[in-house]
C-alpha cells in the first residue's frame, strides 16, 4: 500500500510539472501571438500603422473628435521627389528617407496621433484637438526636423479639417486635394 500510496505521489508531481510546461508553453505562444498581430498592423520599413489598420485608426479618432469637441484635422502628406531621389542615391537611400519622414513625424506629434502609410511615399495622419494652424505650425516643425536628419529632403502636406457631416473618406479626400494644390505651389 505504501509503494501504492509512493507511485501515484510521484504520478501527481509528474502531473503537477507537465501543467506546468504546458502553463509556460501557453505563455510563450500568447505572447509570440500578441508580437504576431502587433508586427502585422505596422508597416515593415517604416512602422507606421499599414493602411488597412490605419483606417480603422483614423475612423476611431473621427468618431472620438464628434464625441468631444469635434476638433480634428487630417493631414496628407506626400515625399516629394521620392523616385529622384531613389534614381539618384538608391533604393537603400529611399528607405532611409521614408523612415526618416515617419521619425520626424514621431518626433513633432504626439505619441497618440495615428500615423499611417497610405501609399509608396504617402501618408495620413490624424491631429485630434487641432486647428489648421496648428496643424500648420506642427508641420512646419516636422519639415525642420527632416531637414535636420536628410539636409534638403522635403514633403508637402495637404490639410483637412473635420466638417459635421465629414466622412472619413471626405476627409482624406479633401486632405489628397490640398496635397495636390501644395504640390503645385512648389
Amino acid at each position: 500500500m505504501r509503494h501504492r500510496a509512493a507511485a501515484d505521489r510521484r504520478r501527481a508531481a509528474e502531473d503537477r510539472q507537465r501543467a506546468a510546461e504546458d502553463r509556460e508553453q501557453a505563455r510563450e505562444d500568447r505572447e509570440h501571438l500578441r508580437r504576431a498581430l502587433s508586427d502585422s498592423a505596422l508597416d515593415d520599413l517604416t512602422g507606421s500603422y499599414r493602411r488597412a489598420i490605419g483606417t480603422t485608426l483614423l475612423q476611431a479618432e473621427l468618431d472620438r473628435a464628434r464625441r468631444a469637441d469635434g476638433r480634428l484635422v487630417l493631414a496628407f502628406v506626400d515625399v516629394d521627389g521620392l523616385k529622384a531621389h531613389n534614381d539618384r542615391e538608391g533604393h537603400d537611400a529611399g528607405d532611409r528617407l521614408l523612415v526618416a519622414v515617419v521619425a520626424s513625424m514621431r518626433k513633432r506629434l504626439r505619441p497618440y496621433d495615428p500615423i499611417v502609410r497610405f501609399g509608396g511615399d504617402e501618408f495620413v495622419c490624424a491631429l485630434a484637438d487641432a486647428d489648421l494652424a496648428g496643424a500648420h505650425r506642427r508641420f512646419d516643425e516636422i519639415q525642420d526636423e527632416l531637414d535636420r536628419l536628410v539636409p534638403g529632403a522635403t514633403v508637402s502636406t495637404g490639410f483637412a479639417q473635420l466638417q459635421r457631416q465629414d466622412t472619413l473618406h471626405d476627409l482624406i479626400a479633401r486632405g489628397d486635394t490640398a496635397l495636390y494644390k501644395a504640390k503645385r505651389r512648389r
